[in-house]
């Protein structure tokens, strides 16, 4: 028998899951609990009858053999059912969207995933299977996305419940009933409760939030505390709020929360009890209603996650520039660097802020020449390293500014803009990983991850920097790739001085040979060991012109790395003695390879080098992380200075796309950001694109003998332009033979019928002999042949055709040299590949039995 079963104070989420899972389990039995939320029992009291519900009495407990559980994973949430389950004798199917409990059952299927509500999951499987929704069971399950969600509100709501609403609202979904039952109505007592708690709520602020605890005793039991709880919330104007109310003998605890700073789950487990970060519940059982308050005190501290700081976001390090600064010059430093705006500081005092509206305001009436000092904001509103986002937020709002200073020892340390904070508001997991505790030396790891040799040679360049008393790190790829726990031996050292001059040192040192590149300030240390070491002076690099070769200064550790492409590759180690592994990261690089995300300096630097839009996309594919949103709407904006770059250096990024990421995603990604089709292929053929792509790399997957034959990145690059009707489009980008020829066998091949009338592996020879393996390969993985077995047999088998039969074999039986000798091997070829020739002699006899000499 099958049963499906929720918790206790069965909400709107709990009931609509039952009637969902009913229709996805027609044969189970549906048992509701006793006790539900007051306003599931006044919508069952209009509704019961509608429903197939089963009584408990009405279930041979003993005979239950698989057990559904929705919006719940624990057995003990299920009431006094709990005794009457034996968990070792089902097959348990769990659906459900809280986070993980201790308690919660071992589950022979889990589908468990945090979305706004459970029900979502099970429309999805409805969706997916095809099953119909009436009117009324579509509004029932938008009453329980719409009650777990406040109305898409809630920080938990996903936009899979927005898809979910969408395929009821298809199904006649009644908004109107819904908003009814969702505001539920408190009676006299329960208002009183409310108002009494309001009294006695107890207020406490911490990291520029507003907590509430609320207690209150009385005498008999009364519903629907957490939707007094709710309204508390609301009224109160807190960030978070809990109750701790003595109802008879048992204390019950209920939290709610609106920020995404709050986490209660901590907190109620510390009383067994649970629910989601922003609200969940506990009941303390035969308690002493102060002695709970005083532990709820004690533990507050849990639910607040670390506050995100202005030392987490704001950029650094700050350019700063005097007030006699004439106007036209600012705006050039302005481009160069990809700022708006700019601190101005007089004698080492901050004392206004120049941004690109003011200078646009002063070009405007003629005014270039005159000095900032005339047009800059006065008394610019500063903030401290500790400062909150909430607080910073506040900030901006109130004064309506877009830019705060921040200053430790009277000094400008950085400066957060107003999108530096939209970026983390909008980024859940982008303020996730602002929030974990920073890695700050990375000394262990480099040991533990790098090869011994590799170790070693940078412990001997720390020795030649103290020497050299200079500051010498290790930079790019390698920093982000330790974070990672990826191979990564491609080795750049950058030194805030002269980079040449440091190469020529560990040469005296350890000896090798150095080869310099004078007009950028670099060179090469092929150290003895062959390890190969790129040694770079610390600069700043400026584009004079979109998508032109970069003109070049020194500059600072800070600035060489604001000059890189992303976040995740801006990011240093020390590798002086005194400060070996210290990891340098303004640009917080960490907190965004721990949110997976892809994100671009400054908003220039597309503009500036349109191939780091193609690394972003080979990011994303290799690590799979994705770019945020400005960044992604950067690339769209830059996609068309793709046009002004070289055939060459379009190929280089190409090359290194398809030869080590994921092809068919990589032709989807390129397709969304519009890169296709700024070289004339048609937006229609993406989804047909994909699908060869896919294709083709099943095929090398399967087949791993042409794989070992290295596959050309130009056989994907080719294929949107194949589907969109004219590979001519990509033979600007065919720069060799093979590139050539395989653009005009993929066209040969198109015109040529009969591929399913073949029968025997050798025939295919005379079709296919003069073309590619991956030509073939491309072909057949775009069209679906019967044959397809017999056309991979005879790519395995062609290359191995042993020469029985030359054409002086043919002279010595009596054959005249002529252009029937190619007809011949020709046909000696297929009947080898048959299998019906195996030796000399045989061929010999085949010949004369089937060609006069």
């Amino acid at each position: 028998m099958q049963i499906i079963m929720s918790h206790v104070n069965t909400d709107f989420d709990a009931l609509a899951s039952l009637i969902a899972a009913k229709k996805l389990y027609p044969d189970a039995r549906v048992v509701i609990p006793n006790e539900q939320t007051a306003p599931v029992r006044q919508f069952l009291t209009i509704y019961r009858d509608t429903f197939d519900f089963t009584e408990d009495h009405q279930i041979e407990w003993e005979e239950v053999t698989d057990l559904i559980l929705v919006d719940t994973a624990s057995l003990s949430r299920l009431g006094n059912y709990t005794k009457k389950l034996d968990p070792d004798k089902l097959n348990i199917t769990v659906y459900d969207h809280h986070p993980p409990g201790s308690n919660d059952v071992g589950a022979d299927a889990r589908f468990v995933e945090p979305v706004g509500a459970t029900v979502t999951l099970l429309i999805e499987e409805m969706i997916e299977q095809k099953i119909p929704v009436s009117s009324f069971e579509a509004t029932l399950f938008g009453l329980g996305i719409y009650t777990d969600t406040g109305s898409f509100t809630f920080p938990n709501t996903t936009d899979r419940d927005f898809q979910a609403a969408s395929f009821l609202m298809k199904n006649n979904m009644n908004l109107e009933i819904i908003q009814r039952l969702a505001d539920y109505k408190l009676t006299p007592d329960q208002q009183n409760l409310l108002n009494q708690l309001f009294r006695e709520a107890k207020t406490y602020y911490k990291d520029g939030l507003k907590f509430i605890v609320s207690a209150y005793q009385i005498d008999v039991y009364l519903r629907e505390l957490s939707t007094i709880t709710d309204k508390l919330l609301d009224i109160s104007g807190a960030d978070t709020v809990v109750t701790v109310v003595k109802m008879e003998k048992n204390v019950h605890i209920v939290g709610r929360g609106n920020s995404e700073r709050v986490d209660l789950t901590p907190l109620l487990r510390e009383f067994d009890g649970g629910g989601h970060p922003q609200a969940g519940s506990a009941t303390v059982r035969k308690s002493d209603l102060d002695d709970v308050v005083e532990e709820v005190k004690n533990h507050i501290k849990l639910i607040l996650k670390p506050a995100i700081t202005a030392e987490d976001i704001m950029t650094s390090p700050v350019k700063m520039i005097p007030p006699d600064t004439k106007i036209e010059e600012a705006g050039r430093l302005m481009y160069r660097y990809g700022h708006s705006g700019y601190p101005v500081v007089e004698d080492g005092k901050l004392i206004g802020i120049i941004t690109r509206r003011d200078l646009d305001k002063a070009n405007h009436h003629g005014l270039g020449h005159a000095p900032i000092k005339a047009y800059m904001s006065r008394n610019p509103v500063t903030i401290k390293l500790e400062t909150t986002i909430e607080e910073m937020q506040k900030l901006i709002i109130d004064n309506n500014i877009g830019r705060l200073p921040v200053m430790e020892n009277g000094q400008p340390v950085g400066i957060v803009t107003r999108t530096n904070i939209i970026e983390v508001l909008h980024s859940q997991k982008l303020s996730d990983g602002l929030r974990q505790p920073e890695v700050k030396n990375l000394k262990n790891e480099m040991k533990r991850q790098l090869p011994a040799r590799t170790y070693a040679m940078l412990d001997d360049i720390s020795s030649t920097a103290e020497r050299a008393d200079i500051p010498v790190y290790l930079i790019g790829g390698i920093v982000r790739d330790l974070f990672l726990e990826r191979p990564n031996e491609d080795i750049d050292i950058v030194v805030e001085g002269n980079g040449i001059e440091f190469a020529n040192h560990l040469q005296a040192d350890y000896g090798g040979r150095v080869k310099i590149h004078e007009n950028f300030g670099t060179a090469t240390w092929n150290h003895p060991s062959k390890l190969s070491i790129d040694v770079t002076s610390a600069r700043v690099e400026y584009y004079d012109r979109p998508a032109s070769l970069p003109d070049v200064e020194l500059s600072t550790l800070n600035e060489d790395l604001y000059r890189r492409d992303f976040t995740i590759n801006s990011m240093a180690l020390c590798l002086n003695p005194e400060t070996f592994g210290d990891l340098v990261d303004p640009f917080k690089g960490q907190a965004d390879l721990r949110s997976k995300t892809i994100k671009v300096l400054h908003n220039l630097s597309f503009i500036e080098d349109p191939t780091r839009i193609l690394r972003a996309v080979r990011f994303e594919t290799r690590f799979n992380f994705v770019m945020d949103k400005q960044t992604e709407s950067l690339a769209l904006n830059s996609m068309a200075r793709m046009k002004d770059l070289s055939t060459h250096r379009i190929v280089e990024e190409m090359k290194r796309m398809f030869k080590d990421e994921k092809p068919p995603e990589t032709i989807k990604r390129l397709f969304e950001l519009h890169f296709w089709q700024q070289f004339g292929a048609d937006d229609d053929s993406r989804e047909a694109s994909f699908i060869h792509a896919n294709q083709l790399d099943m095929l090398y997957e399967t087949h791993s003998q042409f794989r070992s034959n290295k596959i050309s990145w130009f056989d994907y690059f080719v294929i949107p332009f194949y589907h969109s009707g004219n590979t001519n489009l990509a033979r600007r980008f065919a720069l060799t033979r093979h590139n050539i020829k395989f653009l005009q066998d993929i066209s040969d091949l198109s015109q040529i019928d009969g591929w399913e009338q073949i029968s025997a592996v050798g025939d295919f020879q005379r079709l296919l002999k003069d073309y590619t393996d991956d030509a073939i390969l491309f072909f057949i993985a775009n069209k679906s042949f019967k044959n397809e077995d017999m056309i991979i047999s005879y790519l395995e088998k062609r290359h191995d055709i042993p020469p029985l039969l030359t054409g002086e074999d043919l002279i010595d039986q009596g054959f005249k040299p002529g252009r029937h000798f190619k007809d011949i091997l020709m046909a000696l070829d297929v009947a080898i590949l048959n299998e019906e020739i195996k030796t000399k002699e045989t061929a010999l006899d085949w010949l004369h039995k089937h060609f006069d000499s």
